[in-house]
């Protein structure tokens, strides 16, 4: 009678007891839940992480070509610079290691100093340091090897050869044979973006033809690597630093915004050359 006498009891505190571990059980797994969402699926933490781990898209990420002592020159060759006067140069120049006889520009013709290995350049106004020139050479041989050196192209064979008329973006470009430039192009960019252009032949900028600067390009962040010879036409205007494996050649007349950095010769007649800032 007493065991009877006391079921009720022991089932009310049954009751109790279970509901108060549900109770905990749902708190614990509500605490869990919030948890887990909380890091899961908060748009606030997803953007937390992406903001720390994420690279950033590169934007103009080609860099320069260092033209070492070379850059503080407008014209340098290694066998001599011949001339038709009148030229008209801003910026130095230099010969090396050529005697200072090959250098046929006159004192009246240069806003610079004419840098020369010996005593033998032109008078009374050359310089002569032939270790500036020699490093100002060896410098140039490593920027031609760095800028003929860029790999995957951002243009290969544009136009196949012939770019006349056309606008040229930001990038590397490529040409496995010569370049000609029959008519008027437009190089279009900012101030920070860099071009370089790889031509496997010869580079050929027609008679009257124009290179143009839009968006604010700088000529000094333009690079033309040539491995054959390099001829601007009658009147023709050319843009950047020319790095040229053989001769660079200017006909009468002809502008260049940009260096002349020969490894072999320079030709000019009655030529304006102007060495960018």
């Amino acid at each position: 009678m007493k065991f009877k006498s006391a079921l009720p009891t022991l089932a009310l505190l049954l009751v109790v007891f279970m509901s108060s571990c549900n109770n905990d059980t749902d708190e614990d797994l509500t605490s869990d839940m919030s948890a887990v969402g909380k890091s899961d699926s908060s748009p606030s933490d997803i953007y937390a992480v992406n903001e720390t781990y994420n690279i950033e898209p590169k934007i103009g990420s080609l860099t320069g070509v260092n033209l070492g002592i070379a850059g503080d020159f407008a014209i340098l060759s290694k066998t001599g610079i011949t001339d038709v006067y009148k030229s008209t140069i801003t910026g130095d120049i230099g010969s090396s290691p050529i005697t200072g006889a090959a250098i046929l520009v006159r004192c009246t013709e240069v806003v610079g100093t004419i840098y020369t290995v010996d005593a033998a350049g032109p008078l009374p106004c050359s310089v002569t340091n032939a270790t500036r020139l020699t490093t100002a050479i060896g410098d140039m041989q490593t920027a031609y090897t760095d800028a003929a050196g860029r790999t995957n192209p951002d243009f290969l064979n544009l136009g196949a050869g012939n770019i006349g008329g056309k606008t040229l973006t930001p990038g590397l470009y490529k040409w496995t044979s010569a370049l000609n430039i029959p008519t008027d192009i437009t190089i279009s960019g900012s101030p920070t973006d860099v071009f370089i252009f790889q031509v496997a032949g010869t580079l050929k900028l027609s008679s009257t033809a124009r290179m143009t600067l839009t968006g604010g390009v700088q000529a000094k962040n333009i690079f033309w690597v040539v491995s054959d010879a390099v001829t601007c036409g009658t009147t023709s205007h050319f843009e950047g630093n020319i790095l040229g494996m053989t001769g660079i050649n200017l006909q009468t007349e002809a502008t260049i915004n940009g260096r002349l950095l020969a490894q072999t010769a320079v030709t000019l007649q009655m030529n304006a050359v102007t060495q960018p800032q």
